[in-house]
């Protein structure tokens, strides 16, 4: 197996990226190329049931409409909703383009072979595209930077959160990765920075977590009704008003570091959604951007959230792999002047 050390990241140009599949004819030159293979367990479906599948968010009728208005064949002709999907075929949506805010472009590489990848995901850089991002994520820069072997993101972390992520360079490693975090096998190492001094050296938070009653949709909290969430912690070092954490996650729900924590009064320095101003930071952000008053009163620019490191057997030689990623340099100065 091949060492993380003895690794180079890809060579690419430093010529501005382009989409690695070009709009067909007809539609907007400019416009943002969507692909969605089609798997043995989808095929026969109509076509605007796979894309409702595929973009979850979207209703049955909004899937028939953006079917109707994106959905095009590679020479150019469109595609009715009626229509049956066949294994191995490529669906396309072709999105109009538009702004988006800016991201950094560039991402480490910690570990790659010839069916795994592990990148170091800078904070700030979304995974995967939304409404509001599509060039400026992780999953089109890898297009860009692997255009032949596209490799395909196994987990998620949240935009802000910065360190490991792997990626299945092939179907079968990608299908091997992801199994192995929904089985939990996987052994996550998460760093952070919390407000206040954490008084035991280690502990466990075993708080069931479901979604808020009230706030925006995507918001969590602890609920005697939720999915059961456990969280392991060790004091890594102390100052005068904050803790540094190594943290163990032994289930993955969403924002369950940054709800856990916040839980037993020690949010993370920095976090908009969970700190002790609860969301009224997030809202602040969205209409006014990230002021150096909002920095201020949080404490940090980002949610000081590290995925430090992932351990997990390599999908094809069945041996132990691990992936560190080295602490940022943003969150050594922030730890540094605390």
């Amino acid at each position: 197996m091949t060492s993380p050390s003895a690794v180079s990241p890809p060579q690419h140009s430093d010529s501005p990226a382009r989409d690695p599949i070009r709009p067909p004819p007809g539609a907007d030159p400019n416009g943002i190329v969507l692909t969605f293979p089609v798997p043995p367990e989808q095929a026969g479906l109509r076509l605007d049931r796979f894309i409702q599948i595929r973009i979850p968010r979207l209703s049955r009728t909004r899937a028939k409409e953006v079917v109707q208005s994106c959905a095009f064949r590679r020479d150019g002709t469109r595609r009715r909703a009626s229509e049956r999907v066949r294994e191995g075929e490529v669906v396309m949506l072709v999105r109009p383009s538009f702004d988006e805010p800016d991201t950094p472009q560039e991402f480490g590489v910690l570990y790659e072979d010839a069916s795994v990848l592990g990148v170091d995901k800078p904070a700030g850089l979304p995974m995967h595209p939304t409404a509001t991002y599509h060039r400026n994520t992780l999953t089109y820069l890898l297009r860009v930077r692997y255009p032949n072997q596209v490799p395909h993101i196994a987990h998620r972390l949240d935009r802000e959160t910065s360190g490991v992520v792997l990626c299945g360079k092939h179907r079968d490693a990608e299908r091997g990765l992801k199994q192995a975090f929904e089985r939990r096998q996987v052994a996550k190492r998460y760093r952070a920075v919390v407000r206040g001094v954490v008084a035991d050296d280690e502990g466990v938070i075993d708080q069931p977590l479901g979604g808020a009653p009230g706030g925006p949709h995507f918001l969590m909290a602890v609920r005697a009704d939720g999915s059961v969430a456990r969280t392991r912690y060790v004091v890594c070092a102390r100052k005068r008003a904050a803790t540094l954490l190594e943290l163990h996650p032994e289930t993955g729900r969403q924002h369950q570091l940054r709800v856990h924590l916040a839980s037993i009064g020690h949010p993370i320095v920095g976090d908009k959604l969970y700190g002790p101003e609860g969301a009224s930071p997030f809202f602040e952000c969205i209409e006014r951007g990230l002021t150096p008053d909002l920095v201020a009163a949080l404490g940090h620019h980002r949610q000081a959230l590290h995925a430090y490191s992932v351990e997990c057997v390599h999908p094809d030689t069945r041996e132990l792999l691990r992936v560190v990623a080295p602490w940022p340099e943003d969150l050594r100065a922030l730890w540094d002047g605390q």
